[in-house]
């Protein structure tokens, strides 16, 4: 009994290891089984993932696209269009790109470009076989040539962004109206207009296809400021063919006529005007109209029949005169580009082509109508200078933007391809200035300096002990200043030993000059280890911690700037002829005072070794100017405005009395004049830039908590 007990126990001990072994296979072979499915999946995953780029997934995969084929313009298939059931669809005129134009079509490339459809080439007609449009023009087939020729088409309508019409549109008195709308209408995507594009260039003396495009685009060469949707329609020129002779391509062509009028057809009391003007200055005006043999190339002489080729002679004048017509566009106006000729714009209301990128007055004269009268004292109060610098950019201009057909269409894209990508949008240099006046930064700093790097305010005192310290211990309070350069600029007279100075945590360098200039205000002394440099007066003791801090962190995102807070102009002065400096609190604004102003250290290198002697050695003998002399200067470079912040007005040394500031003297103004003038003078131009701008903390204004705010101590007027 004994043995058989020991015998089952010895079967159940091997049981229990028998079970343990199988346990532990088990569990081996499922830790196996999971590590093989894990790898599995992976392994598919990796295989899905590159293969991502081989797999269509567009529910046209068997669908092809083709290139609408031009050639075929010649011989175009009719579409038959449907009766006029529907009603029209009246032009929204109160469409703008926000509510109007579907921005959720666009993107959907893969790339941040707007894709343009044009719908395959057609000749629509009605029931009677009466075509909706006349065969298609030369202008609108370059300029649907253009179109499928860019970066910007697509033969996909289910990718497109934006539709353009194969229904030629430019010239409306040669429409069907009624059956182009219907034409309009039909078209697969045209859903109320959305998204689709109209070029016109002549509208119909009743312009009833204008009024009939929903929500349509239009770019139209006949907008008033009454007609055109704002950054919604696109304003462009009435192309003229014969332009291209006139052409120039330099600006120092020979030209012995001051002023022409060669518009024919205009209003009576623009050509009694001009009469009366042509008496007075005959030597100066060149009177044209039609000739009594009709053709638009040529044209003859008001008082005398004399003929002249057209528009030939437009290269011999400097200012070419554009009226307002029958219609707003006319074609003189780039006739007059084309010829290097000024224009001068004699249209009240009209708006001009691609005004939304084109700085005209860089490039024309505008006159109210009712000011013809007035027209030879303005051009004759241009300066040669100004009128070569016009003439250079209005050949630049013309050839950027209206030197063909298809440089109208694509700068249309353009402009809509700005506003679809703003980020990516050009700016007012890229779209207006020549290559040589356009200055990137030269500082090659980041678009936003550090904010860690902080700052060094540079003092420049005399003996106002009092008065430095007190703006020393208001400067300690700024979160970004990084150090005090103390320049003192009292050769009689010892500065205080530094420990009279005021006790703060950030450290203080006194450099005591050799000689009472005002240039050692902008000396790039070794002291000043950080790029940004907020250079004051020592009698600015009215400023907060907050606006000089916010003043520093709009310098941060415009470090080639002067960012700082009291601010000047500067005005032509007719009756002297001469620049002026002007220090009343305008809107406008050209300098900002270096009394109170954030400058990168680069300036002051520049200012001390390049800045013209005779600028430097005028300031310095005057005692007077630097800071415009550092605003011509900056402004020169960058061709840039300064920057303003805050609004406070009035900037006075409570603590000091008035014959110790500098700026107290009664011949102060005038002085100031003469530095503006002179400086021109030797700059040969005037680099400074006027600007309607200032800058305002967010939440500056609103009726928030003091909390939310992060600048609440800002003055105020």
């Amino acid at each position: 009994m004994l043995s058989s007990l020991k015998k089952k126990m010895t079967i159940r001990s091997r049981d229990r290891i028998l079970g343990g072994f199988t346990a532990l296979n088990s569990s081996t072979i499922s830790q196996k089984r999971y590590k093989h499915f894990f790898l599995g999946v992976l392994i598919t995953s990796a295989i899905i993932v590159f293969s991502l780029p081989f797999i269509n997934f567009s529910s046209n995969e068997t669908k092809t696209f083709h290139k609408i084929d031009l050639n075929l313009i010649a011989n175009l298939p009719k579409v038959k269009l449907k009766a006029n059931n529907e009603e029209t669809s009246p032009t929204d005129t109160k469409c703008t790109h926000w509510d109007c134009f579907n921005i959720y079509r666009c993107g959907h490339t893969g790339h941040e470009r707007i894709a343009v459809y044009v719908y395959p080439l057609a000749r629509y007609v009605d029931e009677n076989g009466a075509s909706a449009t006349p065969q298609v023009s030369k202008e609108y087939y370059d300029l649907i040539n253009a179109i499928v020729n860019s970066k910007y088409y697509t033969a996909n309508p289910e990718e497109a962004c934006l539709f353009i019409p194969f229904i030629d549109t430019l010239n409306e008195d040669q429409l069907n109206v009624n059956l182009t709308w219907r034409a309009l209408n039909q078209l697969p995507m045209w859903s109320n207009g959305e998204n689709h594009l109209i070029f016109n260039m002549i509208s119909g003396k009743s312009p009833i296809l204008s009024t009939q495009l929903g929500k349509a685009l239009v770019a139209g060469a006949d907008f008033d400021t009454y007609t055109i949707r704002k950054k919604y329609d696109i304003s462009i020129p009435v192309f003229s063919p014969v332009a291209k002779f006139a052409y120039i391509n330099n600006t120092s062509h020979f030209r012995n006529i001051k002023v022409v009028s060669s518009q024919i057809n205009i209003d009576l009391y623009f050509m009694d005007e001009l009469r009366n003007l042509n008496k007075k200055f005959n030597d100066q005006i060149l009177l044209l109209d039609q000739c009594n043999e009709k053709g638009y190339q040529k044209r003859c002489e008001v008082n005398t029949e004399n003929q002249f080729r057209y528009p030939q002679i437009l290269k011999k004048s400097t200012f070419c005169l554009v009226f307002r017509g029958q219609r707003m566009g006319q074609f003189v106006l780039l006739e007059a580009m084309a010829s290097n000729c000024l224009p001068v714009i004699i249209m009240d209301g009209h708006v001009m082509p691609f005004e939304d990128i084109i700085d005209w007055k860089r490039i024309a004269i505008f006159i109210m109508e009712s000011h013809l009268h007035t027209l030879m004292d303005v051009v004759n109060g241009i300066s040669e200078n100004k009128i070569e610098e016009m003439k250079k950019c209005l050949l630049a201009i013309y050839d950027r933007y209206f030197s063909s057909i298809e440089k109208i269409a694509l700068n249309s894209l353009e402009i809509i391809q700005d506003r679809v990508f703003p980020h990516l949008a050009r700016s007012y240099d890229e779209l207006n200035m020549l290559p040589s006046e356009i200055n990137y930064n030269p500082l090659h700093f980041p678009t936003t300096a550090p904010r860690s790097l902080g700052f060094t305010a540079l003092i420049l005192t005399y003996d106002r002990i009092q008065s430095l310290f007190t703006l020393i211990q208001r400067l300690s309070k700024v979160p970004s200043l990084m150090k005090i350069v103390v320049v003192w600029n009292n050769q009689k007279k010892d500065p205080p030993p530094m420990s009279q100075f005021p006790k703060i945590q950030k450290s203080i360098n006194v450099i005591k000059t050799k000689a009472n200039k005002l240039s050692n205000r902008f000396y790039p002394y070794k002291e000043i280890e950080t790029e940004a440099v907020l250079h004051i007066d020592d009698d600015i003791v009215m400023l907060t911690s907050d606006e000089v801090e916010f003043a520093y962190e709009v310098w941060r995102e415009f470090p080639d700037r002067i960012v700082g807070f009291p601010s000047r102009t500067h005005l032509w002065d007719n009756v002297t002829n001469s620049w002026k400096y002007e220090s009343e609190w305008l809107n406008e604004i050209s300098m900002v005072l270096t009394g109170a102003a954030f400058l990168h250290k680069y300036w002051s290198y520049l200012y001390t070794y390049s800045l013209p002697s005779n600028v430097k050695n005028w300031v310095d003998d005057n005692m007077n100017c630097e800071d415009i002399a550092m605003n011509f200067l900056v402004a020169n470079m960058t061709n840039k405005p300064p920057i303003k912040v805050t609004p406070r007005k009035k900037f006075k040394c409570p603590e000091c009395i008035n014959n110790e500031m500098l700026s107290a003297d009664i011949g102060h103004m005038v002085a100031r004049s003469q530095c503006v003038d002179r400086f021109a003078k030797i700059f040969g131009r005037m680099p400074l830039k006027s600007v309607e701008f200032r800058a305002d903390p967010v939440l500056f204004k609103d009726a928030f908590p003091e909390k939310l705010k992060r600048f609440n101590d800002i003055g105020s007027l």
